[in-house]
């Protein structure tokens, strides 16, 4: 670690010292936008969005459902052939005995 540092000050001292940046460092976010327009923007999006979404879900909450008649009594469902081990009622079921 020593070595890579004397390296590098040696190798800043033979290109003539440490010389100062021709030009400044832009990063993409300093781009020539209005950080506070762009906000902004943003924030209107954001509510037009929850707007919307709040009116979608009320007209939808609104329409209702139909209601079906019940489904007829397939005899594959809830056959029940033995009792069970903990007795006549189910596992998580109000006892009546």
């Amino acid at each position: 670690m020593a070595t890579a540092m004397a390296r590098s000050v040696l190798r800043t001292t033979l290109r003539g010292g440490s010389r100062a940046p021709t030009s400044k460092r832009s990063f993409a976010s300093s781009a020539q936008h209005d950080d506070a327009r762009e906000t902004a923007k943003w924030e209107k999006i954001t509510y037009a969005g929850i707007v919307s979404c709040t009116v979608l879900a009320v007209y939808n909450l609104s329409k209702g459902h139909p209601h079906y008649e019940e489904p007829p009594p397939y005899p594959y469902l809830h056959v029940r052939n033995k009792e069970f081990p903990w007795g006549p009622d189910g596992l998580f079921e109000v006892k009546h005995h």
